[in-house]
């Protein structure tokens, strides 16, 4: 067994993200701003379209809240040694929960605009598109600093012997879930407006609560891809990664003849992950050997092997290219 090294890199499996921090906290002040606003004009010039963009965005402001604490909580427990592998999935947590946030926002806009639907009221238009064009475009603004910090892709590429090059996501949870917030009040702000243009130039009242629907329907959309992909990670769900056929190529293809017997591989970063596996091999290489083969690899930050004796590893066997639980 491998016990001398696990880390690959440093011991602190992700650097944070301090430019979407910055970010997440400006978008909230201008976003709490703008929420009281269009809550107070929604109810005074009886707008749903404005109303329910008022109420859609305090849930932003509760959600970029929630992300500006996940990233400072993050950083400052970054070292604390209760975390066995770092602090990251606080953000991812924190994505998580944003996205159940827009479930429940868009809940209560469907249950809103069905009201108005079945008692409808007179609306004062040209006070409600003013105010929906106003948060339009704070809404860009707050997209525009935190599209500015967004991560992007990018290429890694290793030489230890093989050539590979590899992408991988740098997927903030965190930043996107702040990000999606903006972009679905931003989605909403133009359907009010739509709306509130059609009730005034052609007398369509029944579009401001049918476009409270539709931007219901919008929100649901986002916040279950958003549930979806952060609740793999808080669940370790990633053995279909790329990353997992890379370890098994480099354990099983390489120089020495070896065989997985065991592995597991788990997200420790936006771009790192932790790996514990069990090799067979009769070539007589300890842990260690498989372990600085692996660590080539960029990504991985902890690597723990053990290696077992084996026959004929080389061959392996009819589950050797199947991920274990």
């Amino acid at each position: 067994m491998d016990t001398a090294r696990h880390h690959c890199q440093s011991p602190r499996f992700d650097a944070g993200n301090p430019l979407a921090e910055r970010g997440v906290r400006r978008a909230l002040w201008l976003t709490i701003i703008m929420m009281v606003v269009e809550i107070a004009g929604g109810w005074w010039f009886n707008s749903m379209a404005v109303l329910a963009d008022g109420w859609h965005m305090s849930s932003h402001a509760v959600a970029l809240g929630l992300s500006a604490f996940a990233y400072s909580f993050a950083r400052r427990q970054a070292s604390h040694r209760r975390y066995a592998f770092g602090t990251w999935k606080i953000e991812v947590l924190g994505g998580y929960t944003s996205a159940i946030l827009l479930l429940a926002v868009a809940a209560l806009m469907v249950f809103q605009s069905v009201d108005r639907l079945l008692a409808p009221q007179p609306i004062h238009y040209h006070e409600a598109i003013a105010i929906a064009v106003v948060g339009l475009a704070v809404n860009l603004v707050c997209a525009y600093w935190l599209r500015n910090a967004h991560p992007h892709d990018h290429d890694h590429d290793h030489n230890h012997g093989q050539a590979h090059t590899h992408s991988h996501a740098h997927d903030d949870m965190n930043m996107r879930a702040a990000y999606v917030h903006v972009l679905a009040d931003a989605a909403t702000s133009v359907l009010a407006i739509i709306a509130l243009t059609g009730g005034l130039l052609f007398g369509l009242d029944w579009l401001d609560p049918v476009t409270g629907l539709a931007g219901a329907v919008l929100v649901s959309v986002w916040a279950w891809g958003l549930l979806r992909d952060s609740s793999r990670i808080l669940l370790d769900a990633e053995m279909d990664s790329p990353v997992v056929n890379e370890i098994r190529d480099v354990i099983e293809r390489g120089a020495v003849a070896a065989r997985i017997v065991d592995l597991h591989v788990w997200r420790v970063g936006r771009e790192k992950y932790s790996v514990v596996l069990t090799v067979s091999t009769d070539s007589g290489r300890d842990g260690e050997y498989f372990r600085r083969a692996l660590c080539v690899h960029e990504e991985l930050a902890h690597v723990t092997v053990e290696v077992i004796a084996g026959t004929n590893p080389g061959q392996g066997d009819a589950n050797s290219n199947l991920p274990h639980a």
